[in-house]
C-alpha cells in the first residue's frame, strides 16, 4: 500500500460584510498587534503561536511605506469605502507533513 500525502488549499475573500477588516486579518495572520485606524478596533494576536515566518512583498514602483504592515493595511482600508467593501484576498496552503521546512 503506498501512502499519498494530501495537501490543503483554501481561497477567500477578506470582506467587510462579512465582519472582517484586512488589518484584523494581517494582525491574525502575522502574530502582530495592530490598531485599525477604520473602525479603532486593536487587533493583538501578539500571544499566537506557530508563525514560522511573515514578510509583506511590493512590486518595485511601490511606495516604502507599504512595507509596514500597519501602513499598508490601513492605507487599505482607508481607499475602501463601502460596507461591502472587499479588501483583500487570502491564499492558505498547508502543505503535507511529510515535507520539512528546508
Amino acid at each position: 500500500m503506498t501512502l499519498i500525502a494530501i495537501y490543503h488549499l483554501h481561497l477567500q475573500i477578506i470582506t467587510r460584510g462579512s465582519g472582517k477588516s484586512a488589518v484584523g486579518a494581517t494582525a491574525y495572520r502575522s502574530g502582530d498587534t495592530l490598531k485599525n485606524e477604520y473602525d479603532a478596533e486593536l487587533h493583538d494576536y501578539s500571544r499566537k503561536r506557530g508563525i514560522v515566518h511573515t514578510e509583506i512583498l511590493l512590486p518595485e514602483n511601490a511606495p516604502a511605506e507599504y512595507s509596514n504592515r500597519y501602513t499598508l493595511w490601513n492605507a487599505v482600508e482607508k481607499s475602501e469605502r463601502y460596507k461591502t467593501a472587499q479588501l483583500s484576498r487570502e491564499i492558505e496552503i498547508a502543505l503535507p507533513v511529510e515535507l520539512n521546512r528546508e
